[in-house]
């Protein structure tokens, strides 16, 4: 990225900062997490400790990340290397990204840019200007992204309360700024749960190594009463609306899984994976020294805000998580697809010079499909 770019977005960013610190959630217990940011063009630095949210804004004012964290564990030395650091517990988080739910959409708002000429064009195998391999793809996710992404997290809340009894009013939603939501549980049981502990609940909530037994399969004489009923909790009443259909069909379809035998049981529990489990990234969930994206900040990767869903099913993050001005700006636009912030259309651009608000100019610089003119 060059100079005029980096110039660009660090005002931009610094300007958020000063305007709209209110929407930062400084997390409780300040002072025993770790920090860290990352600069435009520069790496990761992180064990920090901030005594509070003066000391935040500071950070913010004086560095201008691209990027701050902050981690889901709290120790008593944040500011220590990690085996120094005396790990205490750990807020338990999820993370649901439209790129890992294989939507057939995607090939229509992904975008190659060549690092080696920097133009752009609809997925290649190769630059179609100077047949560099050497492509970098670029997301513009599209309101299906979206939506797919809130099943998803409907999903989840579901076996969180249902499942595992835990109270609504704990559970906070976020977008993460880009392309999927980030689901925070606060002041649970699962506080002390260790990396292990964690890849169990998230093998769970992906519906992850289930066996037939489970539910009534067995390799031998299979018990018709052992099959799952439509009125049970948990998995095996999942199990039994998504197999069964109705209550009226479930005693055929029981006798059809019976002669089918214990090895289609099997497909149909694979199968079952992909349509009922949650498709959670478990390597988040199962990371007890991870640092996240501060909510209220900034991503790098759009220069939208990271933001309070209140109600998911409502919720649109072009609108709702885009904060930075209207003010005009000039750049040369290389954008092959057409995308929407705050109900506004942009795009597509063909290595053109364009007039633009700041926010669109920030979201297709972050994107590197557009340089300030």
């Amino acid at each position: 990225m060059n100079e005029k770019d980096i110039k660009f977005l660090e005002d931009s960013f610094k300007k958020y900062y000063f305007d709209h610190f209110d929407q930062i959630r400084v997390p409780d217990r300040t002072s025993e997490r770790e920090f860290g940011f990352q600069k435009f063009n520069y790496g990761m630095t992180r064990h920090i400790s901030l005594k509070d949210d003066k000391e935040l804004h500071l950070l913010l004012m004086k560095n201008i990340p691209s990027d701050v964290y902050c981690s889901n564990a709290c120790y008593s030395f944040p500011n220590l290397p990690m085996n120094e650091k005396d790990w205490k517990e750990a807020d338990l988080i999820f993370d649901i990204d439209a790129k890992d739910l294989n939507l057939d959409c995607r090939i229509n708002h992904t975008v190659s840019v060549c690092t080696e000429c920097n133009s752009t064009s609809t997925i290649q195998k190769q630059c179609p200007k100077c047949n560099s391999t050497k492509l970098e793809k670029k997301s513009l996710p599209c309101t299906n992204c979206i939506e797919h992404s809130k099943m998803e997290v409907k999903k989840l809340s579901e076996i969180l309360v249902d499942d595992f009894a835990i109270d609504k009013n704990n559970i906070h939603v976020y977008f993460s700024g880009n392309e999927g939501f980030h689901i925070y549980v606060y002041d649970s049981q699962f506080q002390d749960l260790g990396s292990r502990e964690r890849s169990e609940l998230a093998d769970y909530i992906l519906f992850k190594g289930v066996i037939p037994e489970t539910f009534g399969m067995k390799k031998f004489k299979p018990n018709r009463s052992s099959f799952p009923d439509f009125a049970e909790k948990g998995w095996r009443g999942r199990f039994s609306q998504e197999v069964y259909g109705s209550k009226s069909k479930r005693s055929k379809i029981i006798s059809e899984l019976i002669a089918n035998g214990y090895h289609s049981f099997q497909s149909t529990l694979e199968d079952l994976t992909e349509r009922i489990g949650v498709k959670i990234d478990p390597n988040v969930t199962m990371d007890v020294h991870r640092i996240f994206r501060l909510p209220g900040s900034l991503n790098s990767k759009s220069g939208l805000t990271k933001t309070l869903c209140k109600d998911i099913s409502k919720f649109n993050p072009y609108i709702e998580a885009s904060y930075l001005d209207d003010k005009t700006v000039e750049v040369v636009a290389d954008c092959p697809v057409e995308f929407k912030l705050k109900n506004k259309k942009f795009g597509p651009y063909k290595t053109e010079k364009i007039t633009i608000p700041t926010y669109a100019a920030v979201y297709m610089i972050c994107k590197k499909l557009a340089t300030i003119s």
